[in-house]
């Protein structure tokens, strides 16, 4: 029998035994060294990827969240106890390391929105080289000027928030009206002071539109399911 695993915890008073699991499946605190794994008994080899089955992970994980700080495994990730076991044993030095980096903080989402350029909209009509090189320069002088703008954005961001987050994966997308995404690690005792300094970026910013989300287990600072995936193959 496999079992599904949700994510590792250090303190194993933060399990919630009332919880549910991958279609209402029990969860169990499985003990290994000096962790904590969350995980189900599941009797086939794969897991459908469905909406359902995402929310039913996210809501084991975040189970744990007001009482600690999880390392999320990848969602789908299927193994047997032996392997659990060996991997953790194997990776425990790095899983500490990773305990601490994001030990006692969450993950805050924020995505923003701008108005691409379309200066350099394409016509259908070049008949001409000339009309060809003067209709390609615009195209790179929009994106070079969508570039810098993202580019702005993003050092902005990251001054608004640098005194308050502890770590952060910022995507940019110049060409895009989701211009940036990006993912911070709070202290828990500074959410409320992050979240004060978002409000006033976007009464600053009021051209770009915010999508901010959070607090959030540390998926994008601590997932450990590739890692996993990578050494046992699993699918």
């Amino acid at each position: 029998m496999k079992l599904y695993a949700y994510c590792l915890v250090e303190d194993s008073h933060a399990f919630d035994a009332n919880v549910r699991g991958i279609s209402g499946a029990a969860v169990q605190l499985l003990q290994v060294e000096n962790f904590a794994v969350l995980v189900s008994d599941f009797n086939s080899e794969t897991i459908a990827v469905t909406r359902e089955n995402a929310l039913d992970h996210a809501a084991v994980v975040r189970s744990v969240l007001d009482r600690t700080t999880p390392l999320p495994f990848r969602f789908g990730t299927l193994v047997t106890e032996k392997q659990l076991r060996s991997y953790i044993s194997a990776r425990q030095p790095a899983l500490q390391t990773r305990f601490a980096h994001v030990r006692g903080a969450v993950e805050m989402s924020v995505k923003i929105i701008r108005e691409v350029s379309t200066e350099h909209t394409k016509h259908e009509d070049v008949t001409s080289g000339t009309s060809f090189l003067q209709e390609k320069r615009r195209e790179i002088l929009g994106d070079e000027r969508n570039a810098a703008e993202a580019g702005e954005i993003s050092t902005w961001l990251h001054e608004q928030v640098e005194t308050l987050i502890r770590d952060e994966q910022v995507t940019v997308r110049p060409s895009e009206k989701l211009v940036l995404a990006a993912a911070h690690l709070v202290d828990r005792d500074k959410i409320p002071q992050y979240k004060e300094t978002m409000a006033r970026a976007r009464k600053n910013r009021p051209e770009l539109h915010f999508l901010s989300s959070g607090p959030w287990p540390p998926y994008t600072f601590a997932n450990i399911g590739l890692e996993f995936k990578s050494q046992f193959g699993v699918s």
